[in-house]
């Protein structure tokens, strides 16, 4: 292996590794701010809140779904592309995963962005 390949996997895990800590750092604080905070008695919902839980839950469902579909258009489009530059140049699988997986963050981010909020409503 060449100097330059160390290199460049090195760089490669640490992007992955700091990524990773990012994300679940994202997902983690606002649910542990949600259970550290006292729970108040328990009231009657008024129809108001219902109306606004309601809404809130439906931006949730939004918020992952459109993640959803964009990650998958963009997986089918960075996949094809990746497959047919592997099967040109196969020392390229690397490097087509990571594009591959970028686009698979899109997913998290929707997920993510649904869990902040729940947390809210």
């Amino acid at each position: 292996m060449s100097e330059n390949q160390s290199k460049f996997r090195r760089k490669v895990t640490l992007t992955l590794f700091f990524t990773a800590v990012v994300l679940v750092m994202v997902a983690v604080l606002p649910v542990v701010s949600v259970f550290a905070q006292e729970q108040e008695a328990s009231a009657p919902i008024t129809p108001e809140q219902a109306e606004v839980a309601k809404f809130g839950f439906l931006a949730a469902a939004v918020a992952f779904g459109f993640g959803a579909i964009g990650a998958g258009i963009g997986i089918a489009n960075v996949g094809s592309a990746a497959m047919g530059a592997i099967s040109e140049k196969p020392e390229v699988a690397g490097q087509a995963l990571i594009f591959i997986a970028l686009a698979e963050g899109l997913v998290v981010f929707g997920f993510i962005t649904a869990l902040i909020i729940l947390g809210r409503v």
